[in-house]
């Protein structure tokens, strides 16, 4: 690959040549019905915002089931490579067995590169069913950490010599007496560490900030598992209060002024100055009850900082409250290293492979997320405009449209060319 459309990172930037490699990985299931059309949805924003100055240059590499078929190997040490050197990348939905055989592709990746943020924007479009009366309340950016908790994998089936070993060292060394029947336990072991959550908490308070968010909330279960949820909550408000000084007020400095003056009132005019002055309030919930507290009243939340497990949940139901996960975009990244893998959120949707009806958006929107992270927020937004144009206007495929009071029944094909049509309407076809 030419040196010159590589993306580098120089103190701490990414440095973007005008004409960059972007390696992408189709993906399995719809994947090859999905990624022509965000690579063409691209192109033409790219070339209509910038006049042929600017252009991707898309590198294809393999993962999945095309590279088992083409290689045999489900993740070749040279799509590793690529993605690594290349900096930013863009991949479709690949496949996740469940039970036995390979370990998820898309973990495997995330702890590669170190991807240790996973981070997933939620709002609605107009146009678009939702459960909720009031979906235009959903405005929330999630930082899943990526790296650690049971998604480390590491676990041991039930009567393996390892865990055999592992439960004779839990009764015998330790002297732990509630596991109920140890004879025929699968173990795993869920790592959670100050540095992992201290990197993850960080990441979402300075968004919040260059963003102007009103608040970031941890969410955790530390009242159950009080050494590994209950210290990513600790390590959360020490990072807020260590490093963002008075850019950040936190509920913990709320209960310090309740304990030490012995006054509510105090501590809220603390908190309501806080809030006139602009600062980013950190707060924490536990997950169940966030859960619930998104249904009721989710205007009250805007930065999420959560672990891998929650995260998973969360981002789901969130996707749902605004008309579902073919609408949510992703990526994972590294905020110091700058890498970052893109990605369509759902499936590989094997039931409706090759009829023509997949919807493109998520995959899309993750297109937009990438043109925002290397700066080239021109093409994004006019990516965004034609997008929310279809919602509104009942142009959507059909796991949306049937929701949609004018709602019309697109292929994967119609959409794809209504969008390049709001895109760049007075295109010259001669050319391309």
């Amino acid at each position: 690959m030419t040196e010159k459309y590589k993306i580098r990172v120089q103190d701490g930037k990414l440095i973007v040549p005008p004409h960059v490699y972007i390696p992408y990985i189709t993906g399995d299931g719809v994947g090859s019905e999905i990624m022509p059309v965000c690579k063409d949805v691209v192109n033409v924003a790219v070339a209509k915002a910038y006049g042929g100055k600017r252009s991707v240059i898309w590198k294809e590499v393999y993962a999945g089931e095309r590279s088992f078929i083409k290689y045999g190997n489900r993740l070749p040490d040279e799509t590793l490579w690529t993605l690594e050197k290349c900096i930013v990348g863009i991949k479709g939905p690949l496949t996740t067995p469940v039970g036995g055989g390979i370990r998820s592709i898309n973990v495997t990746l995330r702890q590669k590169l170190d991807l240790y943020v996973c981070l997933r924007p939620i709002r609605w479009f107009r146009g678009v069913s939702s459960p909720l009366r009031e979906p235009h309340k959903v405005n929330m950016v999630v930082f899943r950490e990526n790296t650690e908790d049971i998604y480390a994998g590491i676990e041991w089936d039930k009567n393996t010599p390892e865990a055999i070993k592992f439960a004779h060292f839990l009764q015998k060394e330790l002297h732990v007496t509630n596991i109920r029947f140890p004879d025929s336990s699968a173990f795993g072991v869920k790592p959670v560490s100050e540095e992992g959550s201290k990197r993850l908490v960080r990441a979402a308070i300075r968004y919040a900030i260059e963003n102007h968010l009103p608040n970031v909330t941890l969410v955790h279960k530390g009242n159950i598992m009080k050494f590994t949820e209950g210290g990513f909550k600790r390590w959360g408000y020490e990072i807020a209060q260590e490093e963002f000084g008075d850019k950040v007020f936190t509920m913990a400095e709320y209960e310090r002024i309740v304990n030490m003056q012995d006054d509510i009132n105090a501590a809220k005019e603390a908190l309501n100055e806080a809030k006139k002055n602009g600062k980013v309030i950190v707060k924490d919930v536990i997950a169940d009850a966030f859960l619930q507290n998104t249904l009721l009243k989710p205007e009250e939340y805007s930065v999420i900082a959560t672990l891998n497990l929650n995260g998973d949940y969360i981002s789901d139901q969130l996707a749902a409250m605004v008309g579902g996960i073919g609408i949510a975009p992703g990526a994972n990244i590294n905020r110091i290293t700058g890498h970052a893998i893109f990605e369509a959120t759902h499936g590989t949707a094997p039931d409706i492979v090759g009829e023509n009806r997949a919807n493109p958006s998520s995959l899309l929107l993750s297109a937009v997320m990438m043109l925002e992270y290397i700066q080239w927020n021109e093409a994004a937004k006019l990516i965004i405009d034609a997008m929310e144009q279809c919602y509104a206007e009942g142009n959507a495929t059909p796991d949306l449209s049937s929701g949609m009071p004018n709602g019309k029944n697109l292929t994967t094909t119609q959409f794809h060319k209504i969008l390049i049509e709001k895109i760049y309407p007075d295109r010259d076809l001669s050319t391309t």
